[in-house]
């Protein structure tokens, strides 16, 4: 039962989005917990880029480590703020009422984040912040309208802008929106969806740390009941075969 209602909060913001008819199509995150250099390299993006402001505090450093394979001695020296020990839990020292004056509200922790919204959520909004002067920090989101955050990776990918292209529609020549375009980052376009990727995998990841090793248990314990099923059968028809 538990299962299921994790499994229908995270279908709920695609289908409000459905609904109202407003947002892009949601892309598809082709999540792998398989893959530690993804893993890896979501962890860098996220110690660098979000921790500043999103904490995971239900997530402890070592932990992490061990779980993507990375060496605790390299982690502690690049992937943690000094003055932390790597059996701490992933926190930050941003005081919550000053983030709230700041941003409007205290930015949320985002160990959950993933397993409520869904990875396919979490995938198209990094790629889709774009430039809009009447926001308070520059820019906005069109899969979370008015976002209250920077876009903290936009050395990466560029300035995002929303691209037209002028088409001829009923014998009319028409600017007609094609979609967002970045320029001058750090990353080209595929890149950045890369990067993307690997910071959605990463947040999976934390969202659900021991599931690859429940689905390996399941995995065992669904051979185990089938080898119990063939003894049964056998136990079975030797018992009644006398009586038959």
């Amino acid at each position: 039962m538990k299962k299921l209602l994790i499994t229908l909060l995270a279908f709920l913001p695609s289908l409000a989005m459905a609904a109202s008819g407003h947002g892009p199509a949601l892309e598809h995150a082709n999540i792998d917990l398989t893959d530690k250099s993804s893993l890896q390299r979501g962890a860098k993006l996220y110690m660098n880029y979000c921790l500043g402001c999103h904490t995971l505090q239900y997530q402890r450093y070592e932990r992490t480590f061990n779980d993507i394979g990375v060496p605790l001695d390299l982690g502690q020296k690049y992937l943690m703020p000094e003055g932390v020990k790597v059996g701490e839990q992933i926190t930050n020292s941003m005081n919550k009422e000053d983030a709230a004056k700041w941003f409007g509200a205290a930015p949320p922790d985002l160990t959950l984040e993933n397993r409520l919204r869904g990875p396919d959520w979490v995938y198209t909004y990094l790629k889709s912040f774009y430039i809009d002067p009447n926001r308070p920090f520059g820019v906005n989101n069109e899969v979370f309208p008015d976002v209250g955050m920077p876009h903290v990776l936009m050395e990466l990918q560029g300035t995002p802008v929303k691209a037209t292209e002028r088409k001829l529609i009923d014998g009319e020549y028409k600017d007609v929106y094609v979609g967002l375009k970045a320029e001058g980052g750090e990353m080209n376009a595929a890149e950045y969806d890369q990067a993307s990727l690997d910071l959605t995998n990463f947040l999976a990841y934390i969202g659900e740390p021991s599931r690859l090793e429940a689905e390996a248990i399941g995995e065992k314990v669904l051979w185990f009941l089938l080898l119990l099923l063939v003894m049964i059968f056998a136990l079975k028809k030797e018992f009644w075969r006398d009586i038959h």
